[in-house]
């Protein structure tokens, strides 16, 4: 009878060293300021790591499921709809200050699947999967039938536009001779009048006008500690007849940028009069994030780090909410508005 008396009070013992269990984390809605917060620094760290392209800007939160690991220490995933701004990568415009692409230039949209770790209130991003697309053509020309359309970035028609824009500016400009880095996006229109349109970042080199005119293989890109990169504009009209608009901006020296190194990878060696790299993205209208976006884990095949069960589920989640909103029976006071699901959240920008 002892025996029994003693075991039953040491199992009432707290056991040393024991961890307590972590109670499971509330569910997080798209618009939560914590899911919001894990957005925002999801899409900072998506542009941060992108080598090409434009920033792109979080449009809707569609899903998020976080899954406790512990004490203070979550996994989150995340299912963000994003939307390509006007500011290149290199641009050091922040993010807030860029503006969305309209529908009527034929915007391009982004998806990506992001895994992230809170420990201890810390955001760290642990794998992400993204793409991109054009919207469709189809629907641009239905509500702009005169609106230009993205062109393939290596279009005779584009690479020529390009490099008359960039020898217009070399020759007029007092500057360092401007080299290109990429072809970000180009459109053509074709009615009621030939035209193409493009965008595309510079680098300054070590060489004047004279310098490159002599010798332009010889011109170099400014070294880290003076490196300046800037931005072109450039509208030709062909019929019914040539006309060249251009316009560069040079941002000034910043701390190196990532995508300096990664270049010379992506060239082809295909250079022209004025020095000329074709954009990676060749027989594409813009550049894709799957391609564009530096992370060593990032691919196709991570279902691993995605599983279907947690960014799959959205459609059955707000069915769910629709089964249950239309069955439900109980009473509800006049002008009553059931709350909205939970997820997908807000849409952040409305596009004309």
């Amino acid at each position: 009878m002892k025996a029994l008396v003693a075991l039953v009070l040491l199992l009432q013992l707290p056991a040393h060293g024991a961890v307590p269990a972590a109670p499971p984390p509330a569910p997080l809605g798209c618009d939560d300021p914590e899911a919001e917060a894990a957005a925002e620094f999801a899409v900072n760290y998506i542009n941060g790591h992108s080598r090409h392209g434009y920033k792109f800007a979080l449009n809707r939160i569609d899903n998020v499921r976080v899954v406790s690991q512990g004490l203070n220490n979550d996994i989150m995933f995340l299912e963000l709809d994003l939307l390509e701004t006007t500011c290149h990568i290199l641009s050091p415009t922040p993010l807030a200050n860029c503006t969305v692409r309209s529908f009527t230039q034929h915007a391009v949209e982004g998806d990506c699947d992001v895994k992230l770790q809170k420990l201890n209130g810390k955001l760290s991003v642990l794998a992400s999967k993204c793409h991109s697309h054009a919207d469709s053509s189809e629907d641009l020309l239905q509500m702009c039938p005169d609106c230009p359309l993205l062109a393939s970035l290596n279009n005779t028609e584009v690479l020529a536009t390009v490099t008359a824009a960039l020898n217009d500016h070399n020759s007029k400009s007092t500057e360092p001779y401007l080299r290109l880095l990429e072809i970000g996006r180009a459109r053509i229109q074709y009615h009621p009048v030939h035209s193409v349109f493009v965008e595309f970042a510079v680098a300054a080199t070590n060489c004047s006008l004279g310098e490159a005119k002599e010798n332009v293989e010889g011109c170099q890109l400014l070294p880290e500690d003076q490196s300046n990169f800037g931005f072109c504009t450039a509208s030709r009209l062909i019929r019914p007849s040539e006309d060249l608009s251009v316009d560069c901006q040079l941002y000034g020296h910043q701390v190196p940028h990532h995508m300096l190194p990664s270049l010379p990878e992506y060239s082809t060696g295909q250079d022209t009069s004025a020095g000329l790299v074709p954009s990676v993205a060749q027989g594409f209208t813009n550049h894709n994030l799957r391609l564009s976006h530096n992370n060593p884990v990032a691919s196709e095949s991570a279902s691993s780090e995605f599983p279907t069960s947690v960014l799959s589920a959205k459609p059955v989640a707000k069915r769910a909410v629709a089964e249950a909103v239309q069955h439900d029976k109980v009473p509800r006071p006049v002008g009553f508005v059931p709350p909205p699901p939970p997820c997908p959240g807000k849409i952040r920008h409305f596009r004309i």
